[in-house]
């Protein structure tokens, strides 16, 4: 099976598409409920309830973010529009690697921090996934740190890849946002 080259696409195919919007709405909601389960006191159903969705996104998330790296690797991505600045290039590029390694760190600190809270992740409440350390307070709160303070490191690079976008949209209108909106062609 042969893939379109480089030269020959002028947007993202489907798969890819779909994988965007769908890991992108995923994070948003986990960003939301993270949010607002931590302002919860105590243990409330409603709180328990928000922690569960809370992780089942971040395993969706992390699944996700591997396939669509692996769908990526093979088929590559369309050209930047040729009248893009090296710069802005590079600073795409940057931004996009920052961006699928925190989809990726993201739930793995969040998961970590279950383990070390002594947690077992149980995906949809059904599959009970591994645990990978014990107990550890210490571990524990290192980690907590370090899934908060990626979460807010993911969520200003996902305003400064939208920013970037609505402004290759409306200011530069370079046909940039119509790679990943099949509509806007």
């Amino acid at each position: 099976m042969e893939f379109p080259s480089e030269e020959n696409r002028s947007g993202y195919n489907g798969v890819a598409v779909l994988f965007h919007w769908l890991i992108a709405l995923l994070m948003i909601c986990g960003f939301y409920l993270g949010w607002v389960m931590s302002d919860i006191p105590g243990f409330t159903p409603a709180k328990l309830r928000y922690v569960s969705w809370h992780k089942w996104i971040g395993v969706t998330v992390f699944a996700l973010a591997l396939l669509r790296l692996l769908w990526r690797a093979t088929r590559g991505a369309p050209p930047m529009p040729a009248a893009m600045p090296k710069w802005q290039r590079a600073a795409a590029h940057a931004t996009h690697s920052l961006l699928y390694a925190l989809m990726l760190a993201v739930p793995v600190t969040g998961y970590l921090f279950s383990s070390a809270a002594g947690v077992q992740v149980v995906y949809l409440g059904i599959l009970p996934l591994p645990t990978i350390t014990g107990p550890d307070q210490a571990l524990k709160a290192l980690l907590r740190t370090a899934h908060i303070a990626l979460n807010y490191t993911l969520l200003v690079l996902f305003a400064t890849h939208v920013l970037a976008a609505l402004k290759h949209q409306f200011v530069e209108r370079d046909g940039l946002l119509a790679r990943m909106v099949p509509f806007l062609k």
